[in-house]
């Protein structure tokens, strides 16, 4: 039972140490042309849209005075509770 284990060990350990090549006539897989690729750093420094907006142009377009509102009251006085 011991030899078993202890071949069992030094079989799992010679293991292949470095890249895996392709045995001829065989060629590699194809990557998924939706597969991660690692980003460059010109990459990483572009700005995400949502860090830097477009800014759209101004709706209001110059100043106009308001029209009268008659629920925009003043804010009620504070009264004192003496």
């Amino acid at each position: 039972m011991k030899r078993v284990l202890l071949l069992a060990l030094l079989l799992a350990a010679c293991g292949k140490q470095g890249h895996l090549t392709p045995v001829a006539p065989h060629r590699a897989p194809v990557q998924a042309a939706d597969a991660a690729k690692p980003k460059t750093p010109e990459d990483m420094l572009k700005l995400q849209p949502q860090a830097a907006p477009v800014r759209m142009d101004d709706p209001v377009e110059k100043s106009q005075e308001r029209p009268d509102d008659r629920f925009n009251l003043p804010p009620p006085r504070a009264q004192n509770h003496n």
